[in-house]
C-alpha cells in the first residue's frame, strides 16, 4: 500500500501544497503542485487533484527539484568552530539548496569511534538546519568498526595523502583487513586518493630548494600522485567485497585509472567537484592561495577530460568538497601552511544551473549526480528523488534568475571564494528539508535543530 492509500483516511487539509511548479519527476519535468503531508510527499498532481492544505505557497512556475545530498561537507565546530559550526555550514547548504550534507572526520577530535561520533552527533543535533549524515575514520582497533555503523556512522573515509584515523596507511594488509570489516557491514569506503610518498618525498626536495611558490604546490601534487593511489586501491578492491567511493578525482590520468576498473564492473564510485571542473591552472595564478585545494587544480586537459566524462554518463556523483577557514589560514606567507580548501555549498547549484541554461549539462544528469546517485550510494530509498511517499526534501530553483556570486554574503563562515564575481543563471530561492521550509530567498526562516541525524540504514536520531 502506498503512503497516499496510508493518508487517505486521515483527517484533511494536509501540512502544505506547493502550487504552480514545474516538477522535475523521473519521467521529466511536469507542471504541477506538490502536496506534503507529516514530512513526505502526499501526492503530486494537478492543482485540481491536489487536497485542501493548512498552508498553500504559489511557485510562480519555478522549478523543484529533489534536495541536493552533497557526500563531502566538513562541516568543522568542535575545536574548529572558529572556521564553521554546525548552524553556520547546514545554513550554508540550506541556501545552496542542499538538503542532506555527509560530514567528513578529520576533525578536531577525529571522528574515529563510537564515542567521538556519538558526541558529534549530540551537538549536531541541536544545531543544524538541514539533515546531517557522518563518515568515520577507521578506528585503530578494526574490531570497533561495527560499533561504529551501529552508531550511525553511513561510511568510512580513509586518508591516502595524510594518516589521520588510527590505520597505518601504508600497510597493504591493515588497509585490507579494514576494507573487509567495511564490506562485511556493507558501508561505502570513501578515498583521497593522493599517494603519500610521492606527495612528501617531492615536498622534501621543495622545501631544501627553499622553494615558497605556486608551481612548487602544483608539483608537490602531480597527477600521478592521484593515478598510483587509485591503483593501489583498485587493488584491494579486487581483493575484498568493499564498497569503494573515490572523493574529488581531478586530472585525467586518476580518471583513466577509476575508469579502466569501472569498465571491469567492480563496486566503484567517483565524484567530482565544481571546482576541477570550472577552474584551473590559470586561477590559481588569479586567485593565488584562496583556490589552494587538494588534490590542486590541473590543467585545462585536465578538466577538459572531466568534463568529457561527465557528458558522457562516466561520473556518478558531484560534491562540494565544502571545506571552510578562515581567510587568515589561506593567506599564509608559507605556501606550505596555507589551509587547503574552499567554501562550496552556496556556490555549487548554481554553477551547475549555468551550464543547464548555456546547454552544456542536462538537468537530468544534474539531478543524478548530486541527487539520486549519492541516495543510491547511501541506500537511503526515500531521498534523492521527488516521488509520493519520499522524505520532502527538496529545492526550488529560479532557473532564469541572474547574479553574481558574492562571497561577503555567505551564510558559511568562509566569506571568500575564487568564483567571487562570477556571473551566474539559476538560483535556489527556497529549501525544504522534511516538509518545512528552512531557506528563503537566502534567508534562514527555520530554527537550529530542525534538520535530523541521518544514520546508516535509514534510521534518524
Amino acid at each position: 500500500m502506498n503512503i497516499s492509500n496510508k493518508l487517505e483516511g486521515k483527517r484533511l487539509p494536509v501540512d502544505l501544497v506547493l502550487s504552480n511548479a514545474k516538477v522535475y519527476t523521473r519521467r521529466g519535468i511536469v507542471e504541477a503542485g506538490l502536496a506534503i503531508d507529516n514530512g513526505r510527499i502526499f501526492r503530486i498532481a494537478k492543482e485540481t487533484n491536489l487536497p485542501q492544505a493548512s498552508t498553500k505557497l504559489d511557485l510562480r512556475g519555478c522549478v523543484v527539484l529533489p534536495g541536493l545530498i552533497d557526500m563531502h561537507v566538513h562541516l568543522r565546530d568542535q575545536q574548529f568552530a572558529y572556521k564553521e559550526d554546525f548552524f553556520t555550514g547546514t545554513s550554508a547548504a540550506a541556501a545552496g539548496g542542499v538538503t542532506l550534507t555527509v560530514d567528513m572526520p578529520n576533525n578536531k577530535p577525529v571522528t574515529m569511534s563510537s564515542k567521538s561520533l556519538r558526541e558529534r552527533m549530540k551537538l549536531a543535533e541541536k544545531r543544524i538546519i538541514v539533515n546531517v549524515a557522518f563518515y568515520s575514520a577507521f578506528p585503530a582497533t578494526l574490531g570497533e568498526i561495527p560499533s561504529i555503523v551501529e552508531e550511525g556512522a553511513v561510511g568510512f573515509k580513509l586518508f591516502l595523502s595524510q594518516r589521520i584515523g588510527g590505520l597505518d596507511i601504508e600497510d597493504n594488509d591493515v588497509l585490507l583487513r579494514a576494507f573487509n570489516k567495511a564490506g562485511e557491514m556493507n558501508v561505502p569506503v570513501a578515498v583521497h586518493a593522493e599517494d603519500k610518498e610521492i606527495l612528501e618525498n617531492i615536498k622534501n626536495k621543495m622545501k631544501q630548494a627553499e622553494r615558497n611558490d605556486m608551481n612548487a604546490y602544483l608539483e608537490v601534487h602531480p597527477p600521478n600522485a592521484e593515478m598510483k593511489a587509485i591503483q593501489r586501491i583498485i587493488q584491494l578492491v579486487k581483493e575484498s567485497k568493499v564498497r569503494v567511493h573515490f572523493c574529488h578525482i581531478s586530472s585525467a590520468a586518476g580518471l583513466n585509472a577509476f575508469l579502466a576498473v569501472k569498465k571491469m564492473g567492480f563496486s566503484v564510485t567517483c565524484e567530482v567537484t565544481p571546482h576541477h571542473l570550472f577552474l584551473s591552472h590559470e586561477h590559481l595564478k588569479r586567485c593565488r592561495t584562496t583556490a589552494l585545494v587538494h588534490p590542486p587544480l590541473r590543467t585545462k586537459r585536465d578538466v577538459k577530460a572531466l568534463w568529457n566524462a561527465l557528458t558522457r554518463g562516466l561520473i556518478d556523483t558531484i560534491a562540494s568538497d565544502h571545506a571552510p577557514h578562515t581567510i587568515e589560514e589561506k593567506e599564509d606567507k608559507s605556501i606550505w601552511d596555507v589551509k587547503p580548501g574552499i567554501p562550496g555549498l552556496e556556490t555549487m547549484l548554481p554553477l551547475l544551473l549555468t551550464q543547464v541554461n548555456e546547454g552544456t549539462l542536462a538537468l537530468s544528469d544534474l539531478v543524478k549526480m548530486t541527487s539520486e546517485k549519492p541516495a543510491e550510494i547511501f541506500s537511503l530509498k526515500d531521498r534523492g528523488s521527488l516521488d509520493e511517499g519520499c522524505l520532502a526534501d527538496l529545492v526550488v530553483v529560479d532557473v532564469h534568475r541572474k547574479h553574481k556570486i558574492d562571497s561577503s554574503r555567505f551564510l558559511s563562515k568562509a566569506k571568500y571564494s575564487p568564483f567571487d564575481g562570477w556571473k551566474v543563471k539559476g538560483k535556489p530561492i527556497k529549501t525544504f528539508v522534511n516538509g518545512q521550509l528552512v531557506m528563503d530567498e537566502g534567508e534562514i526562516v527555520a530554527k537550529p535543530g530542525t534538520g535530523q541525524i541521518v544514520v546508516w540504514k535509514n534510521c534518524s536520531h
